[in-house]
C-alpha cells in the first residue's frame, strides 16, 4: 500500500483470537476514535488517556465497559456492535488488526501504538501467565456460541525460549507481529492517523498526552494535566485494574492486577541473550526496512524516520 493511498479492507484475518467480520456491519460515526496496536504496546494506557481527556471524571471511568476490543472473538460481535451503537458520547475502541484488514474511515481518528518487539514479546509471556486457572471455564460460561474465546494455557517454556518461538514463528502463540506494524506504517502520513511509541509514553507522558489531545481536538487545560497524569500512572491503573482489563477482571489473577505486570521499557536487555537481540534486530530490518525498524526500536516522532 502506497502511503498516498487511502487504506481499505482488502483481506480477512483468520486467527483464533479475532472475529474481523464485525467490520462488515460496523457503521462509523464522524468523530470515532480507533486505538490500534499489535498488542502490549500501551493500548490500554491510550484508552485510559482518551477516557480522561473526554470525561474529566477522575479515575472512575469504566474503560473496559465502554471501549471494547472491537474485533476480538469475545464477546460476540452482536454484543459489541449493540454496545457501540447505544453510546451517545464520542466513541473510542481498540483493534489489533493490520490496517488493511479492517474498515477504514476518512472521518475517524486513528492512534497507532508501537513498542520494541522484544519488550512486547516479554510482556506477552507475562500476559499468557496472568489468567486464572479457571479462566477458560469462566469465559465459556459467559460467552455466546459465536463468541467463544480459547484461552491460552500458561507458557510451558522459559521466557528466553518463549521469545525465540515468538520470533521464529512470527508472533506465536498469538498473531503475526511484522505484518501489523508494516501495514500501519504505510498509513502513518495520513492526516487522521497518529503514531505514538510506548517508550515516549513512559518517558514523557505529559507531552504525549498533549499530542493526543491536540490530534483528537479535545481540550486540555494546564490545571487538568496533573490529575490526568496521576490517573494514567501505572500504579493507579494497576490498583484500579477492574476498570481497564479486557474481558472482565474475573478472568485474571489478583482481580486483574496481574494484567499490569511491569510496564517497563528495555526489560529485554536483562533477559535476552546477545544472539537473540541480534536476531531480532536483523529480522526487523528484513521485515520492516531501516526507517520503520528504527522507529519501532527507538521511538520518537515517526515523521522523522524517512523511508
Amino acid at each position: 500500500m502506497d502511503i498516498t493511498d487511502r487504506p481499505f479492507k482488502k483481506r480477512s484475518f483468520v486467527n483464533r483470537f479475532f472475529d474481523p467480520t464485525v467490520w462488515d456491519d460496523f457503521n462509523y460515526r464522524k468523530d470515532d476514535i480507533v486505538i490500534a496496536s499489535y498488542a502490549k504496546a500501551g493500548t490500554t494506557l491510550a484508552q485510559q488517556i482518551v477516557a480522561q481527556l473526554m470525561f474529566n471524571t477522575g479515575e472512575d471511568v469504566d474503560v473496559a465497559a465502554i471501549s471494547p476490543w472491537i474485533d476480538s472473538v469475545y464477546p460476540d460481535r452482536r454484543t459489541k456492535l449493540d454496545l457501540l451503537q447505544a453510546q451517545s458520547h464520542r466513541r473510542f475502541f481498540k483493534t489489533h488488526l493490520p490496517v488493511d484488514a479492517l474498515a477504514f474511515s476518512d472521518d475517524a481518528k486513528y492512534i497507532y501504538l508501537a513498542r520494541d518487539g522484544r519488550d512486547i514479546a516479554l510482556s506477552l509471556f507475562d500476559h499468557q501467565n496472568a489468567t486464572r486457572p479457571d479462566a477458560q471455564l469462566l469465559s465459556s460460561e459467559s460467552a455466546a456460541a459465536s463468541g467463544k474465546l480459547r484461552v491460552l494455557a500458561p507458557a510451558q517454556l522459559p521466557i528466553g525460549d518463549f521469545f525465540d518461538a515468538w520470533l521464529d514463528k512470527d508472533g506465536h502463540p498469538f498473531w503475526p507481529f511484522w505484518d501489523n506494524l508494516r501495514s500501519w506504517w504505510q498509513a502513518r502520513t495520513l492526516p487522521n492517523v497518529l503514531f505514538v511509541h510506548y517508550a515516549d509514553l513512559v518517558s514523557n507522558m505529559s507531552a504525549e498526552i498533549e499530542r493526543i489531545a491536540a490530534f483528537l481536538d479535545l481540550p486540555l487545560s494546564a490545571d487538568r494535566l496533573p490529575s490526568i497524569l496521576s490517573n494514567c500512572s501505572f500504579d493507579s491503573m494497576r490498583a484500579n485494574a477492574r476498570l481497564y482489563v479486557p474481558h472482565g477482571s474475573g478472568l485474571w489473577k489478583d482481580e486483574g492486577k496481574a494484567f499490569f505486570n511491569k510496564g517497563q521499557n528495555g526489560r529485554w536487555t536483562d533477559v535476552l541473550s546477545p544472539q537473540a537481540r541480534v536476531s531480532f534486530e536483523q529480522r526487523a530490518l528484513d521485515e520492516l526496512g531501516p526507517a520503520c525498524a528504527g522507529w519501532m526500536i527507538s521511538g520518537g516522532l515517526a515523521e522523522n524516520f524517512a523511508d
